[in-house]
């Protein structure tokens, strides 16, 4: 995917820092995120990765012991203001897991589920045409199009994590997270998933934390290198693997530590 720096900025994050309890797990980080293209964050274990992604849609209000300070902008909004509904924002920012979650319904309930609580859809037809659209965005409507009263959690572990893909889409989000996707998968359907990734990221911001260098490599544009909590470096994919500029980044694509 051809990428400038002239991409415009989805996510504007600075002096962003997350504390669980006395932990300070976040420190003082600053990052631009842009549009239409997929941002890997990588780092080793405990590094904070996973958790400044949940900065992005606030999924860490749902922990009593954090606190997030700093500014984090979505479109120039500040997502963390008073007049923010957290349910709204995780709308617009939603959020694929590590390992597959389908809700216990039918293949078709569980995209249609998102669409019904916000709204979305004025009648059936709508609704049906926004679940076979957002089943088809995850390559799964062939699939699945002619059992879609079945459930969702008899699916295979990789079209399970395509029918939380579609999911996610099926609000029609602006920016997708997505915490370690391919964990879980096995070879062929990590292959799957990481071409449906580097698709969804021509429509979408999307954001991937992974601990495989190779996938960052593979389906990003930009990647961001953390450790210990600190963002150490950030560049184009390409540069952060081949020129890094921080010893610490360095040490950690070449395999030295992580």
């Amino acid at each position: 995917m051809q990428m400038t720096d002239d991409d415009p900025i989805k996510f504007r994050c600075q002096g962003v820092n997350v504390w669980y309890g006395d932990t300070h797990a976040i420190k003082d980080n600053d990052i631009d995120i842009h549009d239409k293209s997929v941002t890997a964050f990588i780092g080793p274990s405990g590094c904070g990765k996973s958790t400044f992604l949940r900065c992005l849609n606030r999924m860490n209000d749902t922990i009593d012991i954090c606190r997030v300070t700093g500014t984090l902008l979505l479109d120039g909004d500040d997502i963390y203001s008073r007049d923010i509904d957290p349910v709204q924002l995780r709308a617009r920012v939603g959020m694929v897991f590590q390992k597959p979650n389908p809700f216990p319904k039918s293949i078709y309930d569980n995209v249609a589920y998102g669409p019904r609580i916000h709204g979305l859809a004025r009648n059936r037809a709508d609704l049906d045409a926004i679940v076979e659209d957002s089943l088809g965005a995850a390559g799964l409507w062939d699939e699945v199009k002619d059992r879609l009263a079945a459930p969702g959690t008899g699916l295979s572990g990789g079209q399970q994590q395509r029918l939380c893909i579609a999911r996610a889409i099926a609000t029609k989000p602006e920016v997708l997270l997505m915490d370690e996707p391919c964990s879980a998968l096995d070879p062929i359907a990590t292959e799957t998933v990481e071409e449906l990734i580097e698709g969804l990221g021509r429509r979408y911001c999307v954001v991937i934390v992974t601990h495989s260098m190779q996938q960052a490599n593979r389906i990003s544009q930009r990647t961001a290198f953390f450790h210990l909590g600190n963002l150490v470096e950030y560049d184009t994919t390409d540069a952060i693997f081949s020129t890094p500029q921080d010893e610490r980044t360095v040490g950690y694509v070449s395999g030295r530590f992580g």
